[in-house]
């Protein structure tokens, strides 16, 4: 951990947080490995996610339930809450923050590990470990906050095309060897069979469902603010009440179903929106208490309305509408990934209100006026599109 960075990103009280989550078992770690370096490593598979059970690290592990990898492999799920549900043969709950004598043991002897975000430094040289990544990029500049470890052993890419512009944000080489392109294992949900979980939230026939899903500016819990544009309700764009209640009518007459989902780190103590007839909010919380995966609800959407986020990088496999909410370009402090994110964008270009409207309205006439712009980025952006990409991660791991 670089002090200085994560003083400056997450303050004197979220570094002290940071250091007695992960740090503390680092250390235990590497006292129980002076008794087990020369034992051989264990069949063994550690899973982290964004959120539990989600994400790269959550289809993954699905992936491997499906098909009995669990019948060789113990999977050890490094998790930030607990849970009482019965779990499928050989998996183990093991807390991912605080110390943990249990989570130590397994560090030192499991054979492969998986991370999508906390990644936790690996004990002996010959575990693999991959960093899968919990998006797909994004337009926002995230250098310097986030550095690839140099004992990752592999880090997952969508493209050749794209990987100068990832290999700057993380700092590494182009020429990076540990680089594979085999996809994110989140997408393959896009390409397969699922259950259409829109019925947790949804009780009638819609003729749209738009997604509208913003990245953080200020952070919950963290001295972090990425935008000096006050959101008056919490929300990029819309300022004002009468605004958002003139949208839900708009969404009536074109019956057109609105669910707003806001980032897990969003600080919600602005939040000025709630729940109209055609507009769902769903904060981090209601997500899991709906026990709705993420993935699912971006696959049975019809559109989506985004911004600088790494989503709608993701909304290009399922090759449908995008709208990109930039109200805020000027004002928003991390900067972009190019000079120029216009040649990235694949769909309509948000401002204010009426260019919110023009977009339902192209939507509701199925005037999809980007889709050529879209395929082109589409497959500039990403190698495949197949749902394959846990199986070729299961390659990669020979297991």
């Amino acid at each position: 951990m670089n002090l200085k960075n994560s003083i400056k990103n997450y303050g004197i009280k979220g570094t002290l947080k940071i250091t007695w989550n992960t740090k503390i078992t680092s250390i235990i770690a590497k006292i129980i490995n002076v008794f087990t370096k020369n034992k051989p490593l264990l069949d063994e598979i550690v899973i982290e996610s964004h959120n539990d059970f989600d994400c790269n690290g959550g289809a993954f592990y699905n992936y491997l339930i499906k098909n009995g990898y669990n019948k060789k492999y113990k999977i050890i799920w490094l998790t930030r809450k607990k849970y009482k549900e019965n779990l499928p043969q050989n998996v183990e709950l093991v807390p991912l923050y605080g110390p943990s004598i249990k989570r130590a043991y397994h560090l030192c002897l499991a054979k492969y590990f998986s991370y999508d975000c906390e990644v936790i430094t690996k004990i002996r040289k010959d575990q693999i470990v991959v960093y899968c990544s919990h998006g797909a990029g994004g337009f926002k500049n995230i250098k310097g906050k986030m550095i690839i470890p140099d004992f990752i052993d592999y880090i997952l890419l969508q493209s050749p095309n794209y990987m100068p512009i990832q290999a700057n944000q993380w700092s590494i080489s182009k020429n990076d060897s540990r680089i594979v392109y085999i996809g994110y294992p989140s997408h393959d949900i896009f390409f397969n069979p699922s259950q259409n979980e829109m019925s947790k939230i949804i009780k009638k026939k819609y003729k749209k469902i738009i997604l509208w899903m913003p990245t953080f500016r200020k952070v919950s819990g963290y001295n972090r603010n990425d935008s000096s544009k006050e959101q008056k309700l919490g929300i990029p764009l819309i300022d004002k009440l009468e605004e958002y209640e003139n949208l839900n009518k708009t969404l009536e007459e074109k019956n057109i179903f609105l669910i707003i989902k806001l980032h897990p780190k969003q600080d919600l103590s602005a939040l000025g929106i709630m729940d109209l007839s055609n507009i769902k909010v769903l904060t981090g919380e209601t997500v899991k208490k709906l026990n709705i995966d993420n993935y699912n609800l971006i696959k049975y959407s019809d559109a989506l309305i985004s911004d600088y986020s790494g989503v709608a990088y993701e909304y290009l496999q399922l090759d449908r509408p995008i709208a990109y909410v930039l109200d805020d370009m000027k004002d928003y402090k991390n900067g972009f990934v190019v000079d120029d994110i216009h040649e990235l964008i694949a769909g309509h270009e948000i401002y204010n209100y009426n260019d919110l409207i023009s977009f339902l309205d192209d939507l509701s006439n199925d005037n999809d006026r980007y889709k050529n712009k879209r395929d082109k980025i589409r497959d500039y952006i990403y190698k495949y599109h197949d749902g394959k990409s846990c199986e070729r991660l299961a390659k990669l791991l020979k297991l």
